[in-house]
């Protein structure tokens, strides 16, 4: 039996081949191009606190004495893609697993509940901006500076009773008449009523420049995540405010590791000394009013980033070092810190020429 060719020379058998091989890499091609279940974790961006964004300085500050600055305090930044936000294929995916700079984690590790881009996108503002309230109240608080504290909305959830009513950064004054100054008073409050209470909120907000009062009533709805609590749909928190302007320009920059550096720009436009003596920092951590330094996600990374933007010391919370370890770039140093004030101290060391407090060279 013989297997009959075409006019091309080509069997009938070779056509089948040629067509299922060709099938077989358009298929490969699209399998490989199809987003993965996976987040992608690589060095970011750096942004100077202390310098300008788009022609504009990242912290500005008005009303009061303010001091030249030199060098730079480097925000350090993680580049994410993939999960609620989407856009990781299988070859990006592949192609980080061979950077040691890159992480893939599985998207449920990061975001484990259903949670859209526009969502994560939210949560991640109001980190942010609470990041830069805290910033101020710790480094004011370090300065030995008055700083006053404001009850606010910090987030208004989209299809609630509050959503079109509050506005983030309304400062709430008083909730049926009676004053309120604690997050969990106005909690307290709204779960000791039951579900249908209306709530008389009294609040300063400001617009066009000018504060103006507000009285704003309120229902209360069951809780989708647990009906027998009460929920009107907002967020709320502590806001530092000084007798004096501070004004935050980044944009488009989410999370709360930006508290550290944050507060050393705040202290290092604030003080006649120059903190950086013309110096490249960077660091990362997130900061509490008391001037307390906690833990952020991708320090692997974000040492990265700060190196390859130029930075020779580098600050981070002192928990992250067992992680750090085997992964600072040559050329970096790392000072462990866990306060506002052995930050200070940590750069005044490096930049007289000693070597501040780094990680423990034995981390069991």
């Amino acid at each position: 039996m013989t297997d009959p060719s075409g006019p091309d020379g080509v069997t009938s058998r070779g056509r089948v081949l040629i067509v299922s091989a060709s099938a077989l890499v358009v298929l490969l091609a699209i399998a490989f191009l199809l987003p993965v279940p996976f987040v992608k974790m690589a060095p970011g961006p750096t942004f100077n606190v202390i310098g300008t964004v788009d022609d504009k300085p990242v912290i500005s500050i008005e009303g009061t004495t303010t001091y030249p600055t030199t060098g730079s305090l480097e925000m350090t930044t993680v580049m994410e893609s993939g999960g609620p936000r989407g856009g990781l294929t299988f070859v990006d995916a592949m192609a980080s697993w061979f950077n040691p700079a890159d992480a893939v984690l599985p998207r449920e590790l990061i975001y484990p509940d259903e949670v859209t881009g526009e969502e994560v996108k939210r949560r991640q503002a109001v980190m942010f901006s609470t990041s830069e309230s805290d910033a101020v109240g710790a480094a004011l608080n370090h300065l030995k500076r008055p700083v006053n504290k404001e009850l606010v909305v910090t987030t208004v959830y989209g299809e609630s009773p509050s959503d079109g009513l509050f506005q983030p950064m309304d400062h709430i004054l008083s909730i049926d008449g009676l004053k309120v100054g604690q997050a969990q008073e106005v909690v307290e409050t709204i779960r000791s009523n039951p579900i249908g209470t209306s709530f008389e909120f009294e609040v300063v907000r400001r617009i066009d420049g000018k504060d103006e009062t507000k009285r704003l009533t309120v229902t209360s709805i069951a809780n989708p995540d647990d009906g027998s609590l009460p929920l009107i749909g907002i967020g709320v928190g502590i806001f530092y405010a000084p007798d004096f302007n501070i004004d935050f320009t980044l944009e488009d920059v989410g999370g709360p590791s930006a508290g550290l550096m944050f507060t050393l720009g705040l202290i290092d436009k604030l003080t006649p000394a120059d903190l950086t003596k013309g110096r490249t920092i960077a660091g990362t951590g997130t900061i509490t009013p008391e001037g307390e330094i906690g833990p952020i996600g991708g320090i692997r990374q974000k040492l990265a980033g700060a190196r390859n933007n130029g930075a020779e010391l580098f600050l981070m919370p002192d928990e992250h070092c067992k992680e750090a370890s085997g992964h600072v770039p040559d050329g970096l140093t790392v000072a462990a810190v866990s306060t506002v004030a052995q930050a200070v101290a940590a750069i005044q060391t490096w930049t007289s020429g000693g070597s501040p407090v780094g990680c423990p060279t034995d981390e069991g």
